[in-house]
């Protein structure tokens, strides 16, 4: 059954709090990681209108591109390349504030100026990574860290 959002106009934080719940009421009932993904990414899109969210996920040596919201993307990713690589290999969250001064950046969008991607665990072992992207430089923070990797939590 689709669900409607209702998200309430506040700073990036409220928007968040209200929106966590309601990500974990759609999804929690869910047993499909994909459809997990799919409507997380329709939700952080509709709600922050990112340039680009979404997911890539581990087969064998590469990050394959999952669902997502935004343009066309990267569909591989090698390990330890790029940003979702890096973060991939590291096992860490990176927050990019210029995407321009990455070492090895992936630009699949020339639009993206700034950008997070978080590891994604089962059992402590990475499976994918999340990554979102915006044509803002210096957006993501500390904010964006805490509630996606609690979003992260749910894939």
């Amino acid at each position: 059954m689709a669900e409607n959002l209702n998200i309430d106009q506040g700073n990036k934080e409220e928007k968040y709090r209200v929106l966590l719940p309601q990500i974990e009421a759609l999804i929690k009932n869910e047993h499909n990681r994909i459809a997990r993904m799919a409507n997380i990414s329709a939700a952080l899109k509709q709600t922050f209108n990112f340039l680009w969210v979404g997911f890539y996920l581990v087969e064998n040596d590469e990050l394959v591109l999952g669902p997502f919201q935004g343009p066309i993307a990267c569909s591989r990713i090698s390990y330890g390349k790029g940003v979702c690589g890096k973060s991939w290999e590291k096992q860490i969250d990176i927050i990019v504030p210029n995407v321009e001064e990455f070492p090895g950046h992936i630009a699949c969008s020339s639009l993206s100026k700034s950008e997070i991607v978080l590891p994604i665990r089962t059992n402590e072992k990475i499976i994918g990574v999340m990554d979102v992207d915006s044509e803002q430089l210096n957006y993501f923070d500390e904010i964006d860290r805490t509630y996606l990797n609690q979003i992260c939590l749910w894939c």
